[in-house]
């Protein structure tokens, strides 16, 4: 893993973070709720949880991409020092594709059926960038090389049903780099693939931050793909950050329960190859929390083997383990 360079700016700032989703008799459920973190220039964060912890909430939040049933209540999304949240839609689109790419989970439903590969890939550049027809066909065509060394021209010519899971994948990594980047937000990128796919999906993405420079929030359920890749791990439980710290250390000596509970559930084997080896998975036990009901203690108290008192009464905050390793668990309050 590459080296993490730290500036005195961050590229990404998120400071307090709330959304809620309105049901259908209209009471709202918190889908994030204080949510804060900051983010490098060249940094991999990978966001952690099980399905309903708020994470591809997350990623449309910060493009304020939301369904319209989802609201932004409060908090600051700085990129690149401008509030993404106050922004005005004129300045979103400057910035959404061209500045942060996105990469959907699944590519099938992503790309346009009826659309070669070449021109999916070069409408992200135009809408982005004034090009006559020879230059944009020059420069998408140096980025699905870039990603298709050795098939680019047939890449360029395909449609999506004539291509691997693989390499839609790539086709939508392509689309998301097309413009130059500096923030790349993967959403459950690898979800879909083969064991073999994924890790080279996985490579893909070191090499990318290696010559591009690109930061990149990996969004999984799955701590294995993490691993030699991210900098830094952010675990989200009910909306809330449970656990945040150097991915090395998360993985070694994770501080949350729930992080415990998670890592309980892989396979009792996973290295930086990746290798998995047992047969029955663990699970935790117990359901998460129903958000539309307020719960004043921690959200993660009535399933937590290690559960206090206070837990049942007041939220934890977070507490310092080490510099860079916090953890919103009352064990730690001292």
């Amino acid at each position: 893993m590459a080296p993490l360079i730290h500036r005195m700016t961050p590229l990404l700032e998120i400071e307090d973070l709330h959304v809620a989703y309105a049901g259908r008799t209209g009471e709202m459920a918190p889908a994030l709720a204080g949510v804060g973190f900051q983010l490098q220039p060249g940094e991999i964060l990978g966001v952690l949880g099980e399905s309903g912890s708020g994470k591809s909430t997350l990623a449309s939040a910060l493009l304020r991409l939301l369904p319209a049933n989802g609201q932004l209540r409060q908090g600051k999304v700085l990129f690149e020092g401008k509030d993404l949240l106050s922004a005005s839609p004129q300045e979103l689109r400057k910035i959404r594709g061209a500045r942060i790419g996105l990469i959907f989970q699944e590519p099938s439903s992503a790309l346009h059926p009826a659309l070669r590969i070449g021109r999916q890939v070069g409408d992200v550049l135009a809408a982005h960038e004034f090009l006559d027809r020879p230059t944009l066909r020059k420069k998408t065509m140096e980025v699905v090389a870039e990603l298709f060394s050795a098939d680019a021209e047939r890449i360029y010519r395909s449609y999506p049903h004539e291509l691997s899971g693989g390499q839609r994948q790539r086709v939508l990594i392509a689309q998301a780099i097309v413009c130059g980047p500096s923030l790349l937000i993967a959403d459950e990128p690898t979800a879909s693939l083969d064991p073999t796919t994924q890790q080279e999906i996985l490579q893909l993405f070191a090499t990318l931050r290696r010559k591009l420079g690109l930061a990149i929030i990996l969004i999984t359920h799955n701590p294995a793909v993490l691993v030699g890749l991210a900098d830094r791990v952010l675990i989200l439980y009910a909306g809330r950050v449970a656990e945040l710290g150097p991915t090395a250390q998360v993985l070694a000596t994770p501080g949350h329960p729930y992080t415990k509970a998670l890592f309980r559930c892989l396979p009792s084997h996973f290295d930086e190859a990746r290798n998995f080896s047992k047969s029955v998975l663990n699970v935790i036990p117990g359901e998460p929390p129903d958000l539309s009901r307020h719960s004043a203690g921690c959200q993660y108290e009535p399933r937590c083997a290690e559960k206090m008192e206070v837990c049942k009464s007041r939220e934890p905050s977070a507490f310092a383990v080490s510099e860079a390793h916090r953890v919103s668990c009352f064990k730690f309050a001292g």
